[in-house]
């Protein structure tokens, strides 16, 4: 993982965060276990992010990052998401080379410009939907909006569940959340101040 050790602290005194959305323009997705035409993709990403919006209570952001104020845009995120295409996305395995380092994602998400309405922006990068081995890799990442520095970049590795692909991959969304929440964010702010990072 990768943390800003002087902007954390400054994140940790902020009251607010903008939720930026899950960022699908990274990924790769198995063949095995997504039978996929444009549209329907676009519509997966469309109800994977409308999720996080819609259930405030399942996907609970302010509890997670302990801000008591929050807001949406996910406008940089969508434009994105709707430059990819089915062939950019589908591969027959998921192999070293598809795999991102933190200096790679830290890189690619300072590059994005967010909204600077708030502070601090969180982010989820999807790396990998890999239904042959029943994982999902995704990146926490929040940036510093009007610098685009980033704060924290960590890789989260959840286990899909459920019936139906949105609600299957859906469940690895909401695994990363509740680790936030139960440990993770604990954790972060141990790690200041002690030389870990």
């Amino acid at each position: 993982m990768y943390m800003n050790e002087e902007l954390f602290i400054d994140f940790l005194n902020t009251k607010e965060i903008l939720w930026v959305g899950i960022n699908f323009s990274k990924a790769k997705f198995t063949r095995d276990g997504f039978t996929l035409t444009q549209d329907s993709m676009q519509h997966l990403f469309h109800e994977w992010n409308m999720m996080i919006l819609n259930d405030h209570k399942k996907y609970d952001i302010r509890m997670g990052f302990r801000k008591p104020k929050m807001e949406y845009d996910l406008s940089a995120i969508t434009k994105l998401n709707k430059s990819m295409k089915t062939n950019d996305i589908l591969t027959r395995y998921i192999g070293v080379k598809n795999v991102y380092n933190d200096e790679d994602m830290c890189l690619y998400a300072s590059g994005i410009s967010l909204p600077t309405t708030m502070k601090y922006a969180l982010s989820f990068v999807v790396e990998s939907f890999n239904a042959t081995i029943k994982s999902a890799a995704i990146w926490v990442i929040i940036v510093a909006t009007e610098t685009q520095k980033v704060v924290l970049c960590e890789k989260f590795l959840k286990k899909p569940a459920g019936i139906g692909t949105r609600n299957y991959w859906a469940r690895t969304f909401y695994n990363v959340f509740y680790d936030i929440k139960s440990q993770s964010f604990r954790r972060w702010e141990s790690m200041v101040g002690l030389g870990q990072i």
